[in-house]
């Protein structure tokens, strides 16, 4: 049996790796997981995030197509085998991030990115996605926070620099994708207690697995 892929999204902030961490614990008592992000995760990945982390100007094209050349090698050597072996995998963001990104608030425009990462995933479209909610004030506030605690830059560094209104047109993208595909895609308000957030998640992901055949734990 093919494997199930699911995915965390949201703005900076929305705390994505949190909760896809606890998510992966609670799963791993039931089933084999693989926990995963992007954009990284391979060997080439991880070169191209180093680029697009760092302080050298691209334009929006460019930073389009560097998403998109990472994620075709993290679905080619990550995604695809563990699925193929039956496994569940959960990502830290995929296609939806750049539609979000770059297709809305970049305005390259949602049908140009969507068209480019098809090529780049072969059409690989995730089972279930777990969009993260918050007021991107508040998120951009806890991502600087967290930054700033453990020392490093994150993922959101370089698009974290553009500020509250950019992160608003990236939230209005996210959710006007939930709006699109309701089933797909989930939204759970991130602005609350954190083992409230994983409680709601815990009950949407049981009821997706038990809808497709797959055993799941009772709630946390």
């Amino acid at each position: 049996m093919r494997g199930l892929f699911i995915t965390f999204e949201g703005v900076d902030g929305s705390g994505k790796s949190t909760q896809a961490r606890l998510l992966h614990v609670h799963l791993s008592r039931i089933t084999d997981v693989l926990y995963t992000r992007e954009p990284g995760g391979t060997v080439i990945g991880e070169r191209i995030r180093q680029v697009l982390l760092g302080d050298a100007a691209m334009t929006p094209h460019t930073e389009m197509l560097l998403f998109a050349a990472s994620r075709a090698q993290f679905v080619a050597d990550i995604v695809e085998p563990a699925l193929d072996a039956g496994r569940l995998v959960l990502s830290e963001r995929f296609v939806d991030s750049s539609l979000a990104y770059q297709g809305h608030a970049r305005a390259l425009g949602v049908d140009v990115v969507r068209a480019v990462n098809t090529v780049a995933t072969q059409g690989l479209r995730p089972d279930l996605t777990l969009l993260l909610d918050i007021d991107p004030e508040v998120g951009l506030a806890r991502a600087r926070e967290t930054d700033g605690k453990e020392g490093r830059r994150g993922f959101g560094d370089r698009l974290e620099q553009e500020g509250v209104a950019f992160q608003q047109r990236v939230r209005e993208g996210f959710l006007s994708l939930a709006r699109e595909e309701p089933h797909r895609v989930r939204v759970v308000d991130a602005s609350r207690d954190v083992h409230d957030v994983h409680g709601d998640i815990v009950r949407i992901v049981d009821e997706f697995l038990r809808a497709r055949g797959w055993r799941a734990s009772s709630s946390s």
